[in-house]
């Protein structure tokens, strides 16, 4: 089972919480890191041009670690295997998997995602 099943609805689905995951200053521009948010892998992203992103942590290809991946203000490019995500609705470039986006935001220095 893939990430992105476990992250399917089964029928009851949950209602979508706000987490505390760290701090905004914990991420250099232009770089992203990893988080476990309410049981998800999800890892969030600081632009070089002060927007934040969350997604999924693992690349629907072959389970690459998108934390490290390279980024732009379009899309995020997986470290492994070089396919492309869009940053606007998380579909892929190169015909892979759509990857799953969070909410995310920055409070007071802190770094809320929504899962």
């Amino acid at each position: 089972m893939s990430l992105t099943d476990e992250l399917a609805p089964t029928g009851t689905e949950r209602t979508p919480t706000e987490h505390t995951v760290g701090r905004l200053d914990e991420i250099p521009m232009g770089e992203g890191r990893a988080y476990v948010v309410g049981g998800v892998q999800v890892a969030v992203f600081r632009l070089r041009d002060g927007s934040l992103h969350a997604t999924q942590a693992a690349c629907p290809h072959a389970g690459g670690p998108l934390a490290d991946g390279q980024t732009d203000v379009d899309v995020l490019v997986c470290p492994l295997h070089l396919y492309a995500y869009r940053w606007s609705d998380g579909s892929a470039i190169s015909g892979a998997a759509p990857i799953r986006l969070f909410p995310v935001r920055e409070q007071d220095g802190d770094l809320v995602v929504t899962v």
